[in-house]
């Protein structure tokens, strides 16, 4: 709420400044959508002393951005205003309490003050020394206690040197504090008490040099409910071309005067603003040195004698000991002050109303029912709905936030909500539609929506609203937007379309290695990542012409990337906007939609991914000579060590296999050792492990020989790679 009065102050005799009567008027107001207002009020004001009254509660706002500009001469010399009594009256409250209790608990924590207690017949003076409850029979009684019938009374004494005045608390008609530090707490308390409330006003007072009569402008920031914008868009008549977009500001104002013939600026965006008490005062704790030097004590020494004629060895030195170090006081600080938002006593406010919807050109309004497809024989269309209003309303650039200005001045009552014109224009859209996962919602979970596309061509950032959509003269849906900068398209839906069904299958692959450096013998490489996607759009709708379906497909997130990417597909946040075409009279369309991600590695020649990723590329009719004279050695020495490994391998397997054989028939002729009979049987499988033996000793041969030439053939294959450089300047893939 903004600044509530501004008047002119009259100095006392004893101050230097003098003023007379002045006022400054509300001219200029900037709403944000971050809660608060920028307002400026311009006038003359006669004298030095210029009073702003402003509501409590936003005296910090006021502190932090008021700004005095003199336009004539002269300056602000300097800002004034009363202490916050919640803040210095803290200590009054807990120790006095006044509003609660008693008269004669008050009293008593009043013991040792003077007093004067006024009764109908006398009155006696003297320091409170006790207050007494009184029982019914006159008796004293426990000051808790308390008699079940009657009245509670009390009796309280008073010392006057050496005299004890005794009167009843029933029969006292007048209190005098002899103490003006307790009469001043207690008036703080009060104060404090006084000053809680919203509304509660407090004057700031700007002391004023130079001439006598000033020419004052007077800015300042405060809270203030961000205006709401709300949209209208009319459809093009055949379903693309040129739509209508309409957008309306509803203003309030609660600043507790009426806005009279003032500028009115709009601001999107999302500027910082924050609360700073700047009226509170804050108290620093510093650290109590005052036991330092006193904590120093001198330690008593025993005198000795010594047992030789010699000197006494002198005495050592006494210890001291050393002062301890200050403790640090407890900061104890009291919660800032919390400002009630009720007025204690005040009427209630008439409850908020809405105003009717400012007029910013003399163009006549279209009647509200019509807006919403009324009994009126005049069709809402996109001609109508120009003509009922007109804009007028400049665009600008501050600081990268978007402002709306009017053009006219305009009146805002106080208590009132306003609804001001500030879009009128042709945008080329078109209607469509759009299917995300999960669909239009429950029971439309495989169908799109109906939506609204077009292109943020007029010179303001729209926030955030509602958006009503109408279309063949009457409302067909709304629907709501993120915030969209100007030059910026944007999908709007606004209904669900039951007669197209999507479905989709998704397939995660990967794709072959290609090869992207050689560099001293190691083999760097690029794979991909792959995520398929099969959308299909199943259509019932009768349309001769080509239907047009965006899918809003999620980002399959990290560094995948659209390969090849579909066209017309628009980047979002964490999604694509891909369009799927069906063709006139078609029951269905389908559109394949691939990601992938490049990951690079390295391998060496001895791994035989390498040597078939070679073996692809050399088989490419195309591949550029020089690569392909640098590849072809390296493929043929691996391909000889590897013909080397398989005869190697196949040799291995066929001594294992002949010792095994031998392993077997010498047991058989261990167990016929003994038989005499078994002559014949003991000559044949001798003869057979003698055979085993030599081709066991023939296939070590072999084995050592075939070792030989591979190692013979590893050395050279690593030595050229080590001498091979092979940068291509795309990567190599394999021919497929």
């Amino acid at each position: 709420m903004a600044l509530l009065g501004v008047t002119g102050a009259c100095g006392g005799a004893r101050k230097p400044y003098t003023t007379t009567g002045g006022a400054l008027q509300l001219s200029k107001v900037v709403l944000y959508r971050n809660g608060v207002g920028y307002f400026e009020r311009g006038g003359h004001v006669d004298g030095n002393l210029l009073t702003i009254r402003v509501r409590k509660d936003q005296v910090n706002d006021l502190l932090k951005s008021l700004t005095v500009v003199e336009r004539s001469g002269g300056r602000a010399v300097s800002i004034s205003m009363p202490l916050d009594p919640r803040s210095w009256a803290n200590a009054a409250i807990a120790t006095l309490g006044p509003g609660s209790g008693s008269l004669a608990e008050v009293l008593d924590k009043l013991r040792g003050t003077a007093v004067t207690l006024r009764t109908r017949d006398d009155s006696v003076s003297g320091r409170v020394l006790i207050v007494e409850a009184i029982q019914p029979d006159g008796s004293p009684a426990p000051r808790e206690g308390k008699p079940e019938d009657g009245e509670q009374d009390y009796k309280v004494t008073l010392i006057d040197n050496e005299r004890l005045h005794v009167v009843r608390l029933s029969r006292v008609v007048g209190i005098t504090i002899h103490n003006e530090d307790i009469s001043l707490q207690f008036k703080r308390s009060l104060d404090a008490t006084a000053g809680e409330g919203m509304f509660q006003q407090v004057d700031v007072t700007i002391r004023l040099a130079g001439k006598s009569r000033h020419d004052l402008l007077v800015s300042y920031v405060v809270g203030a409910p961000m205006w709401k914008p709300t949209y209208r868009v009319v459809l093009p008549e055949n379903g693309k071309g040129q739509a209508l977009l309409q957008g309306w500001a509803v203003v309030d104002n609660t600043t507790g005067e009426d806005w009279t013939n003032v500028k009115l600026s709009l601001t999107s965006g999302a500027p910082i603003a924050f609360r700073y008490d700047l009226h509170t005062p804050r108290d620093v704790v510093r650290t109590d040195l005052s036991s330092v030097g006193s904590s120093r004590r001198a330690q008593a020494a025993i005198g000795e004698t010594g047992y030789a004629d010699q000197p006494a060895p002198p005495p050592p030195p006494s210890s001291m000991p050393s002062p301890a170090p200050p403790s640090a006081e407890k900061y104890d600080r009291s919660d800032d002050a919390k400002v009630s938002r009720n007025r204690p006593g005040a009427a209630p406010k008439p409850s908020k109303k809405m105003a009717p919807p400012a007029r910013v050109s003399s163009a006549p309004m279209a009647p509200p029912a019509d807006a919403w497809g009324g009994e009126e024989e005049t069709a809402v269309n996109a001609e109508e709905l120009a003509r009922s209003m007109t804009a007028q309303t400049h665009a600008a650039n501050v600081s990268g936030l978007s402002r709306y200005d009017l053009g006219e001045r305009l009146t805002v009552p106080d208590g009132t909500s306003t609804m001001v014109a500030i879009i009128n224009q042709q945008v080329e859209g078109e209607e469509t539609f759009m299917f995300r996962p999960g669909g239009g919602g429950a029971g439309y979970e495989s169908n799109p929506y109906r939506v609204i596309r077009f292109k943020n061509s007029t010179p303001f950032a729209l926030e955030s609203g509602p958006i009503s959509i109408y279309s063949g003269g009457s409302f067909v849906g709304e629907g709501i937007s993120e915030p969209v900068s100007a030059g910026v398209p944007v999908t709007i839906p606004f209904a669900v379309e039951s007669g197209l069904m999507v479905s989709s299958r998704m397939q995660s692959t990967g794709d072959e290695m290609r090869l992207v450096k050689i560099v001293r013998g190691v083999i760097e490489v690029e794979t991909f990542a792959r995520r398929t996607t099969a959308w299909e759009v199943k259509s019932q709708l009768a349309r001769t012409g080509e239907t047009t379906l965006y899918v809003r497909h999620p980002k399959a997130g990290g560094s995948f990337q659209l390969a090849p990417r579909p066209p017309g597909a628009e980047d979002l946040a964490d999604a694509y906007l891909i369009p799927i075409k069906i063709a006139g009279g078609a029951a269905e369309g389908k559109l394949e939609v691939v990601e992938q991600t490049p990951s690079r590695t390295t391998l060496s020649i001895w791994d035989s991914r390498a040597l078939v990723l070679f073996e692809g590329i050399l088989a490419q009719g195309n591949l550029d000579r020089g690569i392909r004279q640098k590849l072809e050695p390296i493929v043929k020495l691996r391909q000889e060590v590897g013909r080397i490994d398989t005869e190697i391998e196949g040799k291995a397997r066929t001594r294992a296999e002949l010792d095994q054989r031998a392993e077997e028939t010498r047991s058989n002729l261990e167990a016929i050792k003994r038989d005499p009979a078994a002559g014949a049987l003991r000559k044949r499988l001798s003869d057979r492990l003698e055979q085993f033996a030599k081709d066991g000793d023939k296939l070590g041969r072999d084995l050592v020989e075939l070792q030989t030439k591979r190692t013979e053939k590893k050395v050279t294959l690593e030595d050229t790679m080590q001498n091979l450089e092979l940068a291509p300047a795309q990567p190599l893939a394999p021919k497929k």
